[in-house]
């Protein structure tokens, strides 16, 4: 009994740590739980969670993608160009296939030529940012179209239209990921992928797939990003792939693979969003709110250890 009870507390503690987080907050202060305060936070963490997606998919197929802020500034400043010349949605299908390539070209270099994840994506992090170097040549786009703004900045009954669009990219990724034959392969190629291979999974197609999904998502998150400042440089989107990391593990997504998800991740992502909102409101250094979100990181690797071991028993 006193087992099962450790255990349930352990698989749900980041959803404690979330309420835990909200009460503390909420005592310190008052602004903090107010309607405007807590529609700005779900907007700063709809960015946030779209890159953190992909990044938990890359990491259950034991992998990493170290690109996704590059590839994000690159196909949203060019985007930009076409978007800012009046061919709005014709720069935003420029700015998805941007991001499509980029993460299937990731997906080759790692099953076709042999190199690692890590390795693979770090080089496309250096190409990608250096293409957007050039392309904008140290200049900015801004002053876009109000229906490309509308994306990123609009509301719909008071609440941010970027949350209804992680919504919609929730319910579409946790039905492939949960409720398909594909979704079932991703987890199996994390998990043993020379067993996965045996048993008929197309190994190769997956892994390939699953970077370009990344891709298109750091496209989706830039182009919002760019929507909501109105403005697009090539300095964008430097420490999304840091943070992407962060809320993965936040949100109970191991580096084994195999194991975790996009339901795991939207906890992580609005637990570390709250956490840096929180001590933004309560005026904390933020020397301290780094060292904070690294604590927290430590906490939830921990859990994740103390919940395999007693699965083990």
């Amino acid at each position: 009994m006193k087992h099962n009870t450790v255990y349930f507390l352990l698989k749900y503690a980041r959803f404690m740590i979330l309420i835990i987080l909200l009460l503390i907050l909420t005592l310190l202060s008052p602004a903090f739980l107010t309607f405007k305060n807590i529609t700005n936070v779900l907007g700063q963490a709809s960015l946030l969670i779209i890159v953190s997606y992909g990044m938990t998919l890359a990491i259950i197929t034991k992998g990493i993608d170290l690109s996704m802020g590059s590839v994000l500034a690159l196909s949203s400043c060019i985007a930009a160009s076409f978007i800012k010349s009046g061919s709005t949605f014709v720069g935003i299908a420029i700015g998805l296939f941007i991001g499509i390539l980029c993460g299937s070209i990731n997906g080759i270099m790692i099953t076709k030529v042999g190199l690692t994840p890590f390795i693979a994506t770090y080089g496309m992090d250096w190409i990608a940012r250096g293409l957007a170097y050039v392309y904008m040549g140290g200049t900015q786009i801004y002053g876009f179209n109000e229906i490309f703004r509308f994306f990123g900045s609009g509301l719909i009954f008071g609440i941010p239209v970027l949350v209804f669009e992680v919504l919609i990219l929730t319910v579409i990724l946790s039905f492939i990921t949960y409720k398909t034959i594909y979704g079932r392969n991703i987890y199996a190629v994390g998990s043993n992928i020379k067993s996965a291979r045996l048993s008929g999974v197309n190994t190769d197609r997956i892994v390939i797939s699953v970077f370009a999904i990344n891709g298109c998502l750091a496209a989706i998150a830039g182009l919002l990003y760019i929507s909501r400042l109105n403005a697009a440089e090539a300095l964008i989107g430097t420490d999304f792939t840091l943070n992407a990391i962060a809320a993965t593990l936040i949100g109970g997504t191991p580096f084994g693979g195999g194991e975790g998800g996009i339901g795991r991740t939207i906890v992580g992502a609005i637990i570390m969003t709250f956490l840096i909102n929180g001590m933004n409101v309560l005026e904390i250094s933020s020397y301290w709110q780094t060292a904070t979100v690294g604590f927290v990181i430590l906490l939830s690797l921990l859990i994740e250890n103390t919940t395999k071991r007693f699965q083990l028993r």
